[in-house]
C-alpha cells in the first residue's frame, strides 16, 4: 500500500470515529441544530404572564437538547389541541383534559407529569362567596350563579361536568344560573368581586393567586373538592421517536427540587415519567360526557 493511500485510510478512519463520537453525544433530534416550537396553555391570568413564568423551564429543556426554541402561550386549553394537531408545536405543556382532547384528535403522547409540592396530582375545586351557607354540596346551592371555565379545562369544566352527571345527578345548566368559558383567574376574580356566587377552579391556581396577592385569602371559600387528578402533561406529537421521548424524560426527571426553584413557578418541584395510561381517568370522563371520538 502506498503512503498516500495509507494516509487517506487513516484520515477516513479518524473522521468516522469522530462522527460516531459526535452522534453519541448529540441530541437525538438531528445532527444539525434546529429550532423547536414549544407551547404552554393558559396557566396564569395572561399569556404574557404564562410565557414569562415558564420560559426558564423551556430554555433549560432546549439547552439540554442542544436546540434553539420559540415559546407560544395559548389563551385557551382547546387551542393547544388545535396547535398540536396542525403541526405547529413540537412539544407542549398541556392540562390533563387538553392533553386528552389533543391525543384523541391527533395521537400526541404524554411523556411526563409535573410534580406540585412533590406530588403528581392536584384537585378540582368549586369556590363560593365566603358568606354562603352550604352544609351539603350541591344540594344547598340550587339556583345560585356559577361560572365554569372553558370546555378545554380539566378542573374548570370536565371534572365538575362529570361529577354533575355521574355523582350529583344534576344538569348544571338548569340546576344553577350557569355560564362557561372563563379563565380560572377570571373565575377567582368574579367570586371575589361578587359577580358570581360560585366558580370552578383548581387548588394550585387558587393557592398561586392568593400568594401573589391577586385574590384575598378570605375572598372565597372552597365548597367542593374532587378526588386526585393527574397533573399537567408534557406531550409530543404522534410519530416522535421513542429515543427522543426517552431523552426528554431523562432531562425532565433529572430536574432536582433545588433546580426547580429557578426553572419552574413556585411549588412545582420536578417531573415524573408518564404515559397515556396515567390519564385514563380523564379520558373516561371525556368519553362519558360524549366529548371524545370513540376509537
Amino acid at each position: 500500500m502506498t503512503a498516500p493511500k495509507r494516509r487517506q485510510l487513516i484520515k477516513a478512519g479518524a473522521l468516522a470515529a469522530g462522527a460516531v463520537a459526535l452522534s453519541g453525544a448529540a441530541p437525538v433530534f438531528a445532527q444539525a441544530k434546529r429550532k423547536l416550537r414549544f407551547g404552554v396553555g393558559p396557566l396564569l391570568p395572561t399569556a404574557e404572564d404564562t410565557r414569562k413564568a415558564y420560559n426558564a423551564f423551556f430554555a433549560h429543556l432546549a439547552k439540554e437538547l442542544g436546540v434553539d426554541y420559540e415559546l407560544h402561550a395559548t389563551t385557551d386549553w382547546a387551542g393547544m389541541a388545535v396547535a398540536m394537531g396542525s403541526g405547529q408545536l413540537d412539544l407542549a405543556w398541556m392540562g390533563p383534559w387538553g392533553y386528552i382532547i389533543a391525543n384523541n384528535s391527533t395521537g400526541c403522547t404524554a411523556l411526563a407529569t409535573v410534580k406540585y409540592d412533590e406530588k403528581p396530582v392536584y384537585h378540582a375545586i368549586i369556590i363560593g362567596k365566603p358568606d354562603l351557607k352550604v352544609s351539603k354540596f350541591p344540594d344547598d346551592t340550587k339556583g345560585l350563579s356559577i361560572s365554569f371555565a372553558d370546555i378545554g379545562s380539566t378542573s374548570g369544566w370536565l371534572i365538575p361536568s362529570w361529577y354533575a352527571k355521574e355523582v350529583w345527578k344534576i344538569d348544571p345548566k338548569t340546576y344553577w344560573k350557569y355560564s362557561e368559558g372563563a379563565t380560572h383567574a377570571a373565575n377567582e376574580m368574579a367570586v371575589q368581586a361578587g359577580q358570581a356566587d360560585m366558580a370552578t377552579d383548581f387548588d394550585r391556581n387558587r393557592n398561586a393567586m392568593i400568594e401573589s396577592g391577586k385574590v384575598k385569602p378570605n375572598a372565597n371559600k372552597i365548597l367542593w373538592t374532587s378526588d386526585p387528578l393527574p397533573n399537567d402533561a408534557i406531550a409530543v406529537p404522534k410519530g416522535t421517536s421513542p429515543a427522543l421521548i426517552a431523552q426528554i424524560q431523562k432531562i425532565l426527571t433529572s430536574i432536582t427540587v433545588e433546580q426547580a426553584k429557578t426553572l419552574l413557578p413556585n411549588h412545582y418541584t420536578g417531573f415524573v415519567a408518564a404515559s397515556h395510561a396515567d390519564y385514563a381517568s380523564i379520558e373516561k370522563a371525556g368519553l362519558t360526557l360524549g366529548k371524545l371520538k370513540k376509537g
